[in-house]
């Protein structure tokens, strides 16, 4: 694909990260966006076996719970690559996605505390199911990333000085500004420009071709592996089409 694009990282753990990517359109930065969203596979339970019930809740709304519980993604899984979890917890106490188990040591829950059922005295849940690898464009609970998006980098211009008897009213600004060559979060002038800029007029212009990303990761595989993943898709469907294009 096309492009020769420098990429600079502002934050970044294994869950979210924001970064700023130069030399990119408007309409590339919406396709790695919607790539990452649709096109990188994870792992998601998908059918439910169940032994045992006797909780107070329907099979039906349990295993659309289990569904909606992130599994770290091994990246070398195969389309078709099916994984058996299981589950046995009897009351008193709450069932949580850590007491599900895997075949598979790779796959497990991306969060251990997400709670799925309070059983009571005598009650138990016990159950075998399937996860399968799928995209986000088929199912949302295949979504790898939970909050994606971007926005234009921008600059902020001194014009002037305010005027002498002009009340300082907060000047509201998101995002990450570029000052002298340094990346500055708005979040550390607590988004207000008259913190950043006291006594001064200002103008906030927009970077060319410049955008400052924003994702956060489900836990199914780290951002910095879920953003390679949503470029590599984006490059193979432009390699896909320009190939058609040629036929």
């Amino acid at each position: 694909m096309a492009g020769d694009f420098d990429v600079e990282f502002i934050d970044n753990d294994d869950r979210e990260a924001r970064f700023v990517v130069r030399g990119a359109t408007p309409a590339f930065a919406n396709g790695v966006r919607r790539a990452m969203l649709a096109d990188v596979p994870t792992l998601s339970i998908d059918t439910v076996r169940f032994v045992e019930n006797s909780s107070v809740m329907f099979d039906e709304v349990l295993a659309l719970r289990l569904g909606l519980v992130p599994l770290t993604t091994p990246e070398d899984f195969d389309p078709d690559h099916t994984v058996t979890l299981a589950l046995d917890v009897e009351g008193p106490g709450t069932a949580y996605s850590g007491d599900i188990v895997c075949e598979d040591p790779e796959v497990e829950p991306a969060d251990t505390n997400i709670p799925i059922i309070e059983l009571k005295e005598d009650q138990r849940l016990e159950f075998e199911a399937e996860a399968v690898l799928d995209k986000g464009r088929d199912h949302a609970k295949h979504q790898g990333g939970v909050g994606i998006g971007y926005r234009h980098l921008q600059t902020v211009e001194v014009v002037g000085d305010s005027p002498e008897f002009d009340e300082d009213e907060p000047n509201i600004l998101r995002g990450v500004i570029e000052e002298d060559g340094d990346l500055v979060p708005a979040e550390e002038f607590d988004n207000d420009l008259t913190q950043r800029y006291p006594g001064k007029e200002v103008e906030v212009h927009d970077v060319p071709e410049a955008f400052v990303f924003h994702v956060e990761s489900d836990g199914s595989m780290p951002v910095d592996e879920l953003v390679l993943r949503g470029i590599e898709s984006l490059s193979m469907r432009a390699d896909e089409l320009e190939e058609a294009v040629q036929l």
